[in-house]
Protein backbone atom coordinates (compact mmCIF):
# COMPACT_ATOMS: atom_id res chain seq x y z
CA UNK A 1 0.00 0.00 0.00
CA UNK A 2 3.00 2.28 0.87
CA UNK A 3 4.29 1.89 -2.95
CA UNK A 4 0.75 2.98 -4.26
CA UNK A 5 0.84 5.86 -2.52
CA UNK A 6 3.43 7.00 -3.80
CA UNK A 7 3.27 6.48 -6.84
CA UNK A 8 -0.28 8.28 -6.62
CA UNK A 9 1.25 11.27 -4.60
CA UNK A 10 2.19 13.13 -7.75
CA UNK A 11 -1.34 12.68 -9.58
CA UNK A 12 -2.99 13.63 -5.77
CA UNK A 13 -1.09 16.96 -5.77
CA UNK A 14 -1.39 17.64 -9.09
CA UNK A 15 -4.90 16.98 -8.76
CA UNK A 16 -5.30 19.63 -5.48
CA UNK A 17 -3.62 22.00 -7.13
CA UNK A 18 -6.00 22.30 -10.14
CA UNK A 19 -8.89 22.07 -7.51
CA UNK A 20 -7.53 25.20 -5.83
CA UNK A 21 -7.19 27.12 -8.97
CA UNK A 22 -10.18 26.40 -10.07
CA UNK A 23 -11.83 27.49 -7.17
CA UNK A 24 -9.83 30.68 -6.68
CA UNK A 25 -11.11 31.48 -10.48
CA UNK A 26 -14.55 31.00 -9.99
CA UNK A 27 -14.64 32.95 -6.84
CA UNK A 28 -12.64 35.77 -8.61
CA UNK A 29 -15.10 35.67 -11.65
CA UNK A 30 -17.95 35.66 -9.23
CA UNK A 31 -17.26 38.49 -6.65
CA UNK A 32 -14.71 40.83 -8.98
CA UNK A 33 -16.98 40.73 -11.84
CA UNK A 34 -20.82 41.11 -10.81
CA UNK A 35 -22.00 43.46 -12.78
CA UNK A 36 -21.83 40.75 -15.80
CA UNK A 37 -23.78 38.40 -14.03
CA UNK A 38 -27.27 40.74 -13.71
CA UNK A 39 -28.23 43.71 -15.78
CA UNK A 40 -28.23 47.00 -13.32
CA UNK A 41 -31.53 47.02 -12.89
CA UNK A 42 -31.73 43.84 -10.85
CA UNK A 43 -32.32 43.94 -7.54
CA UNK A 44 -29.27 42.45 -4.68
CA UNK A 45 -31.36 39.44 -4.15
CA UNK A 46 -31.05 38.32 -8.02
CA UNK A 47 -27.17 39.07 -8.21
CA UNK A 48 -26.73 37.01 -4.62
CA UNK A 49 -28.80 33.94 -6.27
CA UNK A 50 -26.73 34.84 -10.08
CA UNK A 51 -23.22 34.49 -8.28
CA UNK A 52 -24.36 31.55 -5.67
CA UNK A 53 -24.87 29.37 -9.13
CA UNK A 54 -21.56 29.21 -10.48
CA UNK A 55 -19.65 29.06 -6.87
CA UNK A 56 -22.30 25.97 -6.13
CA UNK A 57 -22.42 23.90 -9.42
CA UNK A 58 -17.85 24.68 -9.75
CA UNK A 59 -16.74 24.24 -5.94
CA UNK A 60 -19.73 22.30 -4.29
CA UNK A 61 -20.94 20.18 -7.23
CA UNK A 62 -17.57 19.83 -9.31
CA UNK A 63 -14.87 20.15 -6.56
CA UNK A 64 -16.53 17.97 -3.92
CA UNK A 65 -17.57 15.34 -6.29
CA UNK A 66 -14.15 14.77 -7.48
CA UNK A 67 -12.53 14.98 -3.69
CA UNK A 68 -15.31 11.83 -3.37
CA UNK A 69 -13.65 9.91 -5.76
CA UNK A 70 -10.27 10.29 -4.99
CA UNK A 71 -11.15 9.08 -1.06
CA UNK A 72 -10.79 5.53 -2.02
CA UNK A 73 -7.15 6.21 -3.61
CA UNK A 74 -5.85 8.14 -0.93
CA UNK A 75 -7.52 7.82 2.75
CA UNK A 76 -6.29 5.55 5.02
CA UNK A 77 -8.74 3.00 7.18
CA UNK A 78 -11.45 0.13 6.60
CA UNK A 79 -13.21 0.16 3.45
CA UNK A 80 -16.23 1.07 5.37
CA UNK A 81 -14.61 3.98 6.55
CA UNK A 82 -13.74 5.11 3.07
CA UNK A 83 -17.30 4.15 1.76
CA UNK A 84 -18.92 6.45 4.53
CA UNK A 85 -16.82 9.17 3.67
CA UNK A 86 -16.99 8.39 -0.13
CA UNK A 87 -21.22 8.66 0.33
CA UNK A 88 -20.86 11.81 2.86
CA UNK A 89 -18.54 14.13 0.15
CA UNK A 90 -21.18 13.08 -2.97
CA UNK A 91 -24.02 14.30 -0.65
CA UNK A 92 -22.81 17.44 -0.39
CA UNK A 93 -21.88 17.71 -3.91
CA UNK A 94 -25.62 16.83 -4.37
CA UNK A 95 -27.06 19.21 -2.05
CA UNK A 96 -25.42 22.06 -3.67
CA UNK A 97 -25.95 20.87 -7.52
CA UNK A 98 -29.59 20.84 -6.09
CA UNK A 99 -29.19 24.24 -4.34
CA UNK A 100 -27.50 25.67 -7.23
CA UNK A 101 -29.94 24.88 -10.25
CA UNK A 102 -32.70 26.32 -7.87
CA UNK A 103 -30.74 29.56 -7.56
CA UNK A 104 -30.72 29.66 -11.25
CA UNK A 105 -34.55 29.00 -11.50
CA UNK A 106 -34.96 31.49 -8.42
CA UNK A 107 -35.35 34.65 -10.97
CA UNK A 108 -38.57 36.24 -11.97
CA UNK A 109 -38.56 34.61 -15.26
CA UNK A 110 -39.53 31.18 -13.62
CA UNK A 111 -37.98 27.98 -14.48
CA UNK A 112 -39.27 27.58 -17.64
CA UNK A 113 -38.02 30.64 -19.23
CA UNK A 114 -34.29 29.63 -17.53
CA UNK A 115 -35.01 26.16 -19.65
CA UNK A 116 -34.37 26.73 -22.48
CA UNK A 117 -30.31 25.98 -23.10
CA UNK A 118 -27.51 22.98 -24.14
CA UNK A 119 -26.50 23.82 -20.62
CA UNK A 120 -29.75 24.01 -18.61
CA UNK A 121 -30.94 20.78 -20.30
CA UNK A 122 -27.58 18.66 -19.40
CA UNK A 123 -27.12 20.16 -16.13
CA UNK A 124 -30.91 18.83 -15.53
CA UNK A 125 -29.72 15.79 -16.36
CA UNK A 126 -25.80 15.46 -14.58
CA UNK A 127 -28.05 16.39 -11.41
CA UNK A 128 -30.36 13.81 -11.88
CA UNK A 129 -27.89 10.89 -12.65
CA UNK A 130 -26.11 12.33 -9.55
CA UNK A 131 -28.76 12.02 -7.12
CA UNK A 132 -30.22 8.77 -8.52
CA UNK A 133 -26.28 7.06 -8.16
CA UNK A 134 -25.82 8.75 -4.86
CA UNK A 135 -29.40 6.73 -3.37
CA UNK A 136 -28.38 3.61 -5.30
CA UNK A 137 -25.16 3.68 -3.67
CA UNK A 138 -26.56 5.17 0.16
CA UNK A 139 -29.08 2.16 0.21
CA UNK A 140 -26.30 -0.36 -1.10
CA UNK A 141 -24.53 1.13 2.03
CA UNK A 142 -26.85 0.22 4.59
CA UNK A 143 -27.73 -3.29 2.91
CA UNK A 144 -24.21 -4.77 2.89
CA UNK A 145 -26.12 -8.44 3.73
CA UNK A 146 -26.95 -8.70 0.02
CA UNK A 147 -25.34 -11.21 -2.10
CA UNK A 148 -21.34 -10.78 -2.59
CA UNK A 149 -21.51 -11.57 -6.43
CA UNK A 150 -24.40 -9.25 -7.42
CA UNK A 151 -22.82 -6.57 -5.75
CA UNK A 152 -19.34 -7.07 -7.46
CA UNK A 153 -21.96 -7.59 -11.01
CA UNK A 154 -22.77 -4.14 -10.42
CA UNK A 155 -19.72 -2.24 -9.16
CA UNK A 156 -18.27 -1.99 -12.72
CA UNK A 157 -21.40 -0.15 -13.66
CA UNK A 158 -21.16 2.01 -10.15
CA UNK A 159 -17.66 2.70 -11.40
CA UNK A 160 -18.33 3.85 -15.12
CA UNK A 161 -21.92 5.87 -14.42
CA UNK A 162 -19.67 7.64 -11.79
CA UNK A 163 -17.09 8.96 -14.03
CA UNK A 164 -19.29 9.65 -16.77
CA UNK A 165 -21.50 11.90 -14.62
CA UNK A 166 -18.41 13.52 -13.26
CA UNK A 167 -17.26 14.12 -17.06
CA UNK A 168 -20.95 15.32 -17.95
CA UNK A 169 -20.89 17.79 -15.12
CA UNK A 170 -17.81 19.00 -15.97
CA UNK A 171 -19.39 19.34 -19.66
CA UNK A 172 -21.99 21.26 -18.82
CA UNK A 173 -19.70 23.67 -16.78
CA UNK A 174 -17.66 23.87 -19.82
CA UNK A 175 -20.64 25.02 -22.00
CA UNK A 176 -22.49 27.35 -19.37
CA UNK A 177 -19.18 29.29 -19.32
CA UNK A 178 -19.06 29.39 -23.39
CA UNK A 179 -22.66 30.66 -22.93
CA UNK A 180 -21.88 32.89 -20.96
CA UNK A 181 -19.08 34.75 -21.94
CA UNK A 182 -20.63 34.49 -25.55
CA UNK A 183 -23.86 36.38 -24.29
CA UNK A 184 -21.15 39.03 -22.87
CA UNK A 185 -19.40 39.37 -25.71
CA UNK A 186 -22.11 39.46 -28.17
CA UNK A 187 -23.73 42.56 -26.06
CA UNK A 188 -20.14 44.26 -26.32
CA UNK A 189 -19.98 44.74 -22.41
CA UNK A 190 -16.77 42.42 -22.83
CA UNK A 191 -13.97 42.52 -25.03
CA UNK A 192 -12.75 39.13 -26.63
CA UNK A 193 -9.13 40.00 -24.92
CA UNK A 194 -10.25 41.65 -21.52
CA UNK A 195 -9.28 40.43 -17.83
CA UNK A 196 -12.71 38.96 -17.32
CA UNK A 197 -12.45 37.00 -20.86
CA UNK A 198 -8.95 35.59 -19.54
CA UNK A 199 -10.84 34.76 -16.26
CA UNK A 200 -13.40 32.57 -17.59
CA UNK A 201 -10.93 31.19 -20.60
CA UNK A 202 -8.77 29.57 -17.63
CA UNK A 203 -11.86 28.66 -15.51
CA UNK A 204 -12.66 26.28 -18.48
CA UNK A 205 -8.79 24.95 -19.05
CA UNK A 206 -8.74 24.39 -15.08
CA UNK A 207 -11.73 22.54 -15.59
CA UNK A 208 -10.61 20.29 -18.23
CA UNK A 209 -7.33 19.91 -16.30
CA UNK A 210 -9.00 18.77 -13.18
CA UNK A 211 -11.04 16.35 -14.56
CA UNK A 212 -8.90 14.78 -16.76
CA UNK A 213 -6.19 14.01 -13.27
CA UNK A 214 -9.16 12.76 -11.55
CA UNK A 215 -10.30 10.86 -13.74
CA UNK A 216 -6.89 9.31 -14.64
CA UNK A 217 -6.27 9.03 -10.61
CA UNK A 218 -9.47 7.08 -10.30
CA UNK A 219 -8.85 4.14 -13.21
CA UNK A 220 -5.04 3.63 -12.38
CA UNK A 221 -3.82 0.43 -12.28
CA UNK A 222 -4.01 -0.62 -8.84
CA UNK A 223 -1.31 -3.30 -8.64
CA UNK A 224 -1.03 -4.01 -5.07
CA UNK A 225 -4.50 -4.07 -4.56
CA UNK A 226 -5.06 -6.57 -7.11
CA UNK A 227 -2.57 -8.71 -5.61
CA UNK A 228 -4.14 -8.48 -2.55
CA UNK A 229 -7.19 -9.48 -3.50
CA UNK A 230 -5.77 -12.13 -5.82
CA UNK A 231 -4.17 -14.03 -2.51
CA UNK A 232 -7.17 -12.97 -0.37
CA UNK A 233 -9.64 -14.98 -2.90
CA UNK A 234 -7.07 -18.11 -3.67
CA UNK A 235 -5.45 -18.13 0.05
CA UNK A 236 -5.21 -21.93 -0.12
CA UNK A 237 -4.33 -22.76 -3.24
CA UNK A 238 -1.44 -19.56 -2.79
CA UNK A 239 -0.07 -21.13 0.06
CA UNK A 240 -0.54 -24.91 -1.15
CA UNK A 241 1.86 -23.89 -4.25
CA UNK A 242 3.82 -21.71 -2.19
CA UNK A 243 4.89 -24.85 0.05
CA UNK A 244 5.66 -26.74 -2.85
CA UNK A 245 8.25 -24.37 -4.01
CA UNK A 246 9.57 -24.13 -0.89
CA UNK A 247 9.79 -27.56 -0.91
CA UNK A 248 11.01 -28.10 -4.14
CA UNK A 249 13.90 -24.99 -3.17
CA UNK A 250 14.99 -26.68 -0.56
Amino acid sequence: MATLSASLLPLLFIARISGLIVASLVILWALAFQSSFLPPSSSQEDLVYAVLHPLLMVIGFIIISGEAILVHRWLPGSRHFKKSVHLCLQGVALASGIFGIWTKFHGQDGVVANFYSLHSWMGLICVSLFGAQWIVGFLSFWHRGEVRASRISVLPWHIFLGLYTYGLAVATAETGLLEKLTFLQSRRSVSKRCLESMVVNSLGLGLALLSGIIIFTAISPKYHVHQTKLKYSNSGASLLDERRENDRSR
